[in-house]
């Protein structure tokens, strides 16, 4: 019994922007949201890429609650849990995940079958699926551009969570396939020569870096900033 209830709490935490929208947190989300906007004037960006340079920067979370302010404006989003290493957003959202995106690549499964409603209204999710022993693999192959190019056409907009950047090739391949990139550091956690490799691999991969996300930056007591910029 108290498994469940931890579970509950930590997504409660998880996805702040659904459950305590009116937080401090929040806002920085939608803030973050309206910088996105801005930079989409020029160029459409609905395919958008979250990563980071290292593990537990708070990737995950910034991609679910950045997908969370999308939909509550009317979008109709797709997150979608491109980390087929070590995914997250099926426990984050509470959902399955014995069908999701590697289903779909290996056609087993319909994007019908593999994508799931939320609690969240306008907010879709496409979780990992089963972990497969060739991540880059199916996330560089033709498969994965098709089916991207298919749901930009159901979706406004679509998130992915991928894994960090100098663990393995995955992020860099994933920013070929999308319009921008975030990338997530954490702050007193995020070294900052790591912060600039990872910069660094994703302008050699031709990414159009949207921004930087600050993570954790503790303020007073119980809040946290998010800062977001070029």
């Amino acid at each position: 019994m108290s498994r469940k209830v931890n579970n509950k709490q930590s997504n409660k935490r998880n996805l702040i922007a659904h459950h305590d929208p009116k937080s401090p947190i929040s806002e920085q989300y939608r803030t973050i949201r309206t910088n996105i906007e801005f930079a989409s004037i020029d160029q459409k960006v609905s395919t958008i890429l979250v990563t980071s340079s290292g593990a537990m920067e708070g990737k995950s979370t910034t991609a679910s609650n950045l997908a969370v302010v999308m939909a509550q404006q009317g979008n109709r989003v797709l997150l979608i849990d491109a980390d087929l290493r070590k995914p997250t957003a099926h426990y984050t959202f509470s959902v399955p995940n014995l069908v999701g995106l590697t289903s779909m690549l290996t056609k087993q499964h319909t994007a019908d079958e593999a994508i799931q409603a939320t609690e969240v209204p306008n907010l879709s999710i496409l979780s990992s699926g089963p972990i497969p022993p060739n991540p880059a693999e199916l996330l560089s192959s033709r498969a994965m551009s098709l089916l991207l190019e298919k749901l930009a056409e159901i979706y406004d907009v679509i998130i992915l969570d991928s894994p960090p950047l100098l663990a393995v090739a995955d992020a860099q391949i994933l920013a070929n396939h999308t319009d921008g990139t975030i990338l997530v550091v954490s702050s007193g956690k995020t070294d900052r020569e790591q912060a600039v490799k990872a910069k660094d691999l994703l302008v050699a991969a031709k990414a159009k870096v949207l921004g930087v996300v600050l993570n954790a930056k503790e303020l007073k007591e119980g809040q946290y900033y998010y800062y977001y910029g070029g």
